[in-house]
């Protein structure tokens, strides 16, 4: 991948997209993904999965809803990555990860995952550099074990949201009912190391991206929930899957 600069590249959809247009091809994709879903369940031959990383109310949950929603949860999982318990901060930081990888058949996915520990770790200066490397040729190495050796293909989606979108939506969940559930003040002093995550994530993006990352512009739910559909539905139908037989 050439080297990503973030403040490079927009955080909403091209001029040449219409909203209601895609979100009706996004619908069609969906449908389509539920076929393929099914699919990848009967045929067992292949694994998904999905990373998706981001800021603080980046749209995170709602992708995950509003795109993964629609399908069999027979097939698909959600894991999401919290502080470490004693029990996983005793074994090697991706321990817990390698245990959560998909099984041939199904999508599972990341809701933050195994980059946090090159990433918010970093900000607040509980890894160094030279640590930070060497999780970084780990992160490679298990991503090239889960593809060599169990068929597992990989989606990693960055929600590329702007400081401002995501400062409306944070005061949103101090003011709207339906939304103050989701309210953390921590989130809020996350925001203030926002340059110092932009950088991180960009050196994430250059030494991990042997599965390439998807930078996906996340102001407007709307095209970010069709790029996201988009990407799954062209690495499925790749797959050629076939239903299998009757059983002899």
């Amino acid at each position: 991948m050439a080297a990503i600069k973030l403040k490079n590249i927009s955080t909403r959809a091209p001029k040449a997209y219409d909203k209601e247009a895609t979100k009706i091809k996004t619908e069609k994709i969906l449908q389509e993904l539920d076929e393929l879903q099914n699919l990848l369940f009967a045929e067992g031959k292949h694994a998904v999965l999905v990373v998706i990383q981001g800021m603080d109310a980046s749209g995170k949950d709602g992708t995950i809803r509003n795109v993964f929603g629609q399908l069999n949860p027979q097939g698909v999982t959600v894991k999401s990555f919290k502080v470490p318990t004693p029990e996983e901060l005793s074994h090697d930081f991706l321990w817990r990860v390698h245990m959560a990888a998909p099984a041939k058949g199904s999508i599972q996915i990341f809701n933050r995952s195994h980059y946090e520990d090159i990433l918010v770790t970093r900000v607040h200066k509980w890894c160094d550099d030279e640590t930070a490397k060497k999780r970084m040729r780990a992160i490679n190495n298990l991503e090239s074990l889960l593809a060599e050796h169990n068929n597992t293909h990989i989606l990693k989606f960055y929600l590329h949201v702007s400081p401002e979108a995501q400062q409306e939506r944070l005061n949103e969940r101090i003011h709207d009912p339906a939304k103050m559930w989701k309210y953390n003040e921590k989130d809020f002093e996350e925001a203030r190391h926002w340059n110092t995550y932009m950088k991180m994530y960009e050196d994430c993006f250059a030494h991990c991206n042997a599965v390439p990352w998807h930078i996906v512009p996340a102001d407007q739910n709307w095209y970010k929930e069709h790029v996201i559909a988009t990407a799954l539905h062209s690495t499925l139908k790749q797959l050629n899957m076939q239903y299998p037989g009757l059983k002899k």
